[in-house]
């Protein structure tokens, strides 16, 4: 190669520009009392814009691959940070629930109970009041019981026709009134 005429691009793959490129620099003539190499400028630029046109497909690729897990991680992050969002709020609403449930569980127990104390004081109040007319019901019973004897008492003392009538119209009447007088107690 000469060291003077720019060099012209041979379609090489990258490395094997770098190589042509380090051999450029290792036999570049050193300059007089000097170790320091003088390497043709053109020559080496034009070795160095080689590289960079041979391999920009191989850095495209690279790059965008780079790019594209960046992007990837990114949406990865973001639908993450979205899982745990809505799991958190689904939490915090699972948690609501179990708190309506059991206040509702608390104020229907409440109800309940309340229901059942109404239902059996009813129940007792229902009972003194069926047991009242008994009872009310149980003397007119009794007094109708009396005049029942009476009126038989009689019946065996007189043996005559006429008085017996009589005697069947005492305890009718006297029945009759009982009977009636119920409703006042």
């Amino acid at each position: 190669m000469s060291t003077t005429e720019p060099r012209q691009p041979v379609g090489l793959d990258t490395e094997a520009i770098l190589i042509e490129l380090r051999d450029l620099v290792e036999q570049a003539p050193t300059l007089p009392l000097s170790s320091s190499s003088r390497v043709n400028r053109d020559e080496a630029l034009g070795l160095v814009d080689e590289a960079i046109e041979s391999f920009p497909e191989e850095l495209r690729e690279a790059r965008w691959l780079l790019k594209e897990r960046e992007e990837f991680l990114a949406k990865a992050r973001r639908e993450a940070d979205q899982i745990i969002d809505a799991a958190r709020v689904r939490a915090e609403r699972m948690v609501e629930r179990t708190e309506v449930v059991r206040e509702a569980n608390r104020t229907a127990e409440a109800v309940v109970t309340a229901a059942n104390d109404k239902a059996r004081a009813l129940q007792h109040e229902a009972e003194d009041y069926v047991d009242q007319r008994l009872a009310a019901f149980e003397v007119v019973l009794e007094r109708t019981m009396q005049t029942v004897q009476k009126g038989r008492d009689r019946l065996q003392v007189h043996v005559g026709a006429p008085q017996f009538a009589e005697a069947i119209d005492e305890v009718t009447e006297s029945a009759e009134s009982t009977f009636f007088d119920q409703g006042d107690n």
